[in-house]
C-alpha cells in the first residue's frame, strides 16, 4: 500500500512539473529580416539584414555596415548603449552606441596571445563574454585594457549558443548547457537532450529542441514546454514575459502565463 501511494506521489509530481506553459497571442507584425537580435520594452526592433544591423523605432531606421569586415557571424544587443557585433572571418568585435555609431573596435588577430573567437556576449562593465575556439575556453574579456578578467576550464564539446546577462554567462554544447558567474566558475550544469539555441530574460531560459521551446526557471532544474501549437519556430526572442517567435514572414508576439 505504502509503495502504491510513493508511485502516485511520483507521478503527480512528475506530470506537476511538465505542465505546459499557456501562452496568449498578442499581435502578428509582417517584417522581414535574416537573423532577430533583440527587442527591448518599448518595442524597438534590432535586426540583421544583409549584413547590416537596423534599429527599428517606429517608423525611423538606423542603420550600420561594415563591408570591409564582411558578413555578421552575430550580434547582442543585451545593452542597446553597448551594442556587439561578432565578423567571425576576420576574427574581430565591433562595439556601437545605441545610435550604431561605433565606439570600439577589437582585432583579436593584433592580441597577444591570439585569440580564436567563435562566440561573444556582452559583459558587464567594458567586458564580453567571448568563446575562444583553440582554447575551448569561455573567457571575460576587458576590451579597453585588452585582458581577460576570468576564464573557464576547457569544454569538450562544440559549442551551439552563448547568451548573457551581467551576472552570469550560459554556454550552450552539444553535451551540455553550462551556467557561469562573472569570475568564470561553473554555477551550474545541465545535460543537452536535443537543445540547440537559448535565450535568456531575468536569469530565465527559454531552449529550442526541434521545433518546441521549453522554460527553465532560475536557480532550478524544472524545465516546461511552452504552448506554441503548430507555429514554425525558425528565431525566437524573450524579454521579461513576452515572448517573439518569427517564422520568415511574421514576427509573432505572445505573453508567457508563468505561475
Amino acid at each position: 500500500m505504502r509503495a502504491i501511494i510513493y508511485m502516485f506521489l511520483f507521478f503527480t509530481l512528475y506530470t506537476s512539473a511538465q505542465k505546459p506553459i499557456e501562452t496568449t497571442s498578442i499581435k502578428k507584425t509582417d517584417i522581414v529580416f535574416d537573423k532577430l537580435v533583440a527587442i527591448d520594452n518599448f518595442g524597438t526592433i534590432f535586426y540583421l539584414k544583409d549584413d547590416v544591423i537596423l534599429k527599428k523605432v517606429e517608423n525611423t531606421l538606423i542603420t550600420y555596415n561594415n563591408l570591409q569586415l564582411g558578413n555578421i557571424a552575430s550580434a547582442n544587443a543585451f545593452n542597446p548603449l553597448k551594442i556587439n557585433l561578432l565578423y567571425k572571418d576576420f576574427n574581430t568585435v565591433i562595439i556601437l552606441d545605441n545610435r550604431l555609431a561605433e565606439i570600439f573596435k577589437i582585432d583579436f588577430n593584433s592580441l597577444i596571445p591570439y585569440k580564436n573567437v567563435t562566440h561573444i556576449s556582452t559583459g558587464h562593465d567594458n567586458t564580453i563574454w567571448v568563446f575562444n575556439q583553440d582554447l575551448q575556453k569561455l573567457e571575460l574579456f576587458d576590451y579597453k585594457s585588452r585582458t581577460s578578467r576570468a576564464q573557464t576550464v576547457p569544454v569538450q564539446s562544440s559549442v551551439l549558443d552563448l547568451k548573457s546577462n551581467y551576472n552570469f554567462c550560459w554556454l550552450l554544447t552539444e553535451n551540455y548547457l553550462y551556467k557561469y558567474n562573472y569570475f568564470g566558475s561553473l554555477v551550474k550544469k545541465i545535460k543537452n537532450i536535443g537543445y540547440t539555441e537559448l535565450a535568456e530574460t531575468n536569469g530565465d531560459i527559454i531552449l529550442k529542441k526541434e521545433n518546441k521551446l521549453l522554460y527553465n526557471k532560475k536557480n532550478t532544474d524544472n524545465i516546461f514546454p511552452i504552448k506554441t501549437g503548430n507555429l514554425l519556430i525558425n528565431q525566437f526572442f524573450v524579454t521579461n514575459e513576452t515572448l517573439y517567435i518569427y517564422n520568415s514572414e511574421f514576427l509573432q508576439e505572445f505573453q508567457l502565463k508563468i505561475d
